[in-house]
């Protein structure tokens, strides 16, 4: 590979603040944060990542997803401008 073209890859850790959830995982992302770093578990200061949702937090992984009743509006829509023939 050619020198200094690729991003410094590294580890991060990544903070889910919905969830007070976070995760260490190696990634380029440590040289575009703004210095934030956090003390890990294991007593290294790591670059931190907000992230708004993650597989703690969303709702297809948690199991609260919504199902929408297409069923019914269909039927409603049918209702509310007569089903032609």
């Amino acid at each position: 590979m050619r020198e200094s073209i690729h991003p410094a890859y590294g580890p991060v850790v990544f903070r889910d603040r919905a969830a007070n959830h976070a995760f260490l995982t190696r990634s380029t992302l440590s040289a575009t944060q703004g210095g934030k770093t956090v003390e890990w578990e294991d007593g290294r200061t790591h670059p931190v990542v907000d992230v708004e949702i993650s597989n703690v937090s969303h709702p297809f992984y948690t199991g609260t997803a919504r199902v929408l009743d297409t069923a019914g509006r269909v039927e409603r829509f049918e209702r509310r401008y007569g089903k032609k023939n």
